[in-house]
């Protein structure tokens, strides 16, 4: 049974007769007509689909919209009356109910006409026109989704106002879900679409058209920008299932798509493009695997550090070959690997197993293969199923090392055991977990602060992994809540507090410590939980000069972003050689891992 959630802000009792669909839909959000009857509607049929129809104004045929902010077309529930009809129609519905459709409390309501009767066919064959979308027609909004979002997206407080309840009159030339709520059940062309990522497990895609666009990365991805306003690219949208009944085609980063003709609605927490036909690729993006090309002297005047979240890898993982070829071969077999989300020696399976010794050491042995290096490897076993992750797979961080340029000594802590810093500075428990009591790690990863002994060097090399907890519990882009709900925000803050405490307490001891941490801190640079760290470390991106568009390590829905990062101490700030996001799963049909690894070559003399 689909149910309907009516908005009691403009709720309505009684009949409206004669209206046209432009005031049905009215200059906002929300229908001024939600709740009420509406009678003698007359539109166009421009697309039909297997539960209703998509009606446009008969006075906006042609395809240039009037300057009006709302919406000139309505989707019309109805199984039955949708057999009835066919594009071109021109029909008058006799009557119908007007309502603000949710199937999700937390999504944008959507304008519909349910229950319709007394339809007539006033003439067939009349000619459908598309909406133009692009560099010759209607270009969205690049910069913000809703001025409810002060102008950051990733704003502090979350859900502080609903679109849903303030049902602002739209500005669609200058946000960009208003943009898109203006073209509400519109038949529409995009005339040069290039995807943004693989097709999901539902079949949907996203796509940018030949419009204007920020954060344009090499790959053909749009890449969020955060700053003075946080840029999340709001000018995309996601390609839904056709009308027709045909599937989606399988596509990658950056292959561009044949034109696109179809029509905008709103459905799982996103606005979205149902295409009329099936889509096809126009050119498959050709592209290979990067290789690094930063190199190791194996000593302190320059050793390689890299960071990968390995994707629940455990000994019998598919794609544990893979993971090392990427960590071997495309990032140059770095003399420090900072590695996240390994598994137990018994993987999901939730039989107690919290050793990951096998695990580590099935990884090490491939990589060896690979690149003739006899990795080492440090680890903290978590207690059984209290980290996060799938159940029973108990993922932790670890590292593997190079014995012929990192070595590290000491008794290694457990995982209810803090690490202190003591004078020197140095770890009373090495590696040791930072805080691992804190409420705040609380069903997350704890980080793991490693003290290496470097080649060439007697000063102490600090390490700090970290896999900060979860974007759980997070709201869409597109959802009711502005700005959306960042999921685990609080407890990320508070977790990136207590490896401050930490470093901090490490350079009272010695201000020129040299402090590395890296690792999927699940969160995006300019975000509070990555602010935390301000003025006392340094984001390597910043310091190596890595041009903003090409900072990305995850493409999730319509954006390349980054939730892994390298953040070094004072000491190492001017001591960074170079550094390079290598991405080689991002762009991907396929990924071996959902993160793209990271390397960089430091002096840690």
């Amino acid at each position: 049974m689909r149910s309907y959630v009516l908005t009691t802000l403009v709720y309505y009792l009684g009949v409206a007769s004669a209206v046209s669909i432009a005031e049905i839909n009215g200059p906002a959000f929300l229908s001024p007509y939600a709740g009420k009857s509406v009678t003698d509607v007359t539109g166009l049929v421009t697309a039909v689909g297997p539960s209703g129809f998509f009606l446009r104004d008969v006075a906006s045929t042609s395809p240039r919209r009037r300057s009006q902010p709302g919406s000139q077309a309505v989707y019309v529930f109805n199984a039955t009356a949708a057999k009835n009809v066919t594009a071109g129609d021109i029909v008058n519905i006799g009557s119908a109910s007007v309502v603000e459709y949710q199937n999700n409390k937390a999504y944008i309501p959507l304008t519909e006409l349910t229950n319709p009767s007394a339809i007539k066919t006033v003439s067939k064959g009349n000619e459908v026109f598309p909406i133009p979308l692009g560099r010759n027609g209607l270009q969205p909004p690049t910069g913000q989704f809703s001025a409810l979002d002060k102008g950051d997206i990733f704003g502090l407080p979350n859900g502080a106002s609903k679109i849903s309840t303030t049902n602002a009159t739209l500005a669609p030339t200058k946000f960009g879900l208003d943009f898109w709520e203006s073209l509400s059940g519109e038949y529409v062309d995009i005339s040069s679409p290039t995807s943004l990522g693989a097709t999901s497990q539902y079949g949907d895609l996203w796509i940018r058209g030949d419009w204007a666009v920020t954060g344009l990365n090499s790959a053909g991805g749009l890449t969020i920008t955060t700053g003075t306003s946080s840029d999340a690219n709001p000018e995309t949208i996601i390609i839904g299932s056709p009308l027709d009944g045909t599937k989606n085609p399988s596509v990658k980063l950056g292959d561009t798509l044949n034109p696109i003709q179809g029509v905008i609605t709103y459905g799982f927490g996103f606005y979205r493009l149902l295409p009329t036909t099936a889509i096809s690729i126009k050119n498959a993006r050709n592209t290979t695997n990067p290789v690094t090309t930063l190199k190791s002297e194996k000593s302190c005047k320059a050793v390689t550090i890299g960071q990968y979240n390995v994707e629940n890898l455990s000994p019998s993982s598919s794609h544990l070959n893979a993971i090392a070829d990427h960590i071997g071969y495309n990032m140059g077999s770095p003399d420090l690997i900072y590695v996240q989300e390994l598994q137990d020696n018994s993987g999901a399976t939730d039989d107690g197993t919290t050793n990951g010794n096998m695990t580590l050491a099935a990884l090490a042995y491939a990589i060896e293969g690979i690149s003739g290096i006899p990795y080492q490897w440090a680890e903290v076993d978590p207690e059984n199923n209290l980290d996060g992750g799938q159940p029973g797979g108990n993922i932790r961080v670890a590292y593997l090392y190079n014995p012929a340029v990192f070595s590290l000594s000491g008794t290694p802590g457990t995982a209810s055991e803090a690490t202190t810093v003591q004078p020197g500075p140095k770890l009373s428990l090495n590696p040791g977990r930072i805080d691992p009591k804190n409420v705040a790690f609380t069903n997350s990863r704890k980080p793991l602060v490693a003290q290496f002994s470097v080649k060439g060097t007697q000063k102490p090399f600090f390490a700090i992994n970290v896999h900060s907890g979860s974007k759980g519990g997070s709201s869409s882009l597109h959802g009711d809540a502005r700005p959306p709900m960042n999921g685990g925000i609080e407890d990320r803050i508070a977790q990136h507090e207590a490896i401050v405490n930490f470093v901090q307490a490490l350079e009272r001891e010695d201000a020129s410590v040299n402090v590395l941490a890296a690792g999927d801190f699940n969160e995006f640079s300019g975000v509070a939980p990555m602010d935390v760290f301000k003025d006392l470390m340094w984001d390597v991106d910043e310091v190596a000069g890595v041009r903003k568009e090409e900072r990305y390590t995850y493409n999730y829905d319509m954006n390349c972003q980054q939730l892994d990062h390298t953040l070094v101490s004072a000491g190492l700030k001017e001591k960074v050689r170079g550094y390079q996001h290598l991405h080689v799963n991002t762009w991907r049909e396929v990924e071996t891992s959902d993160h793209d690894p990271s390397v960089g070559v430091y002096d840690v003399c």
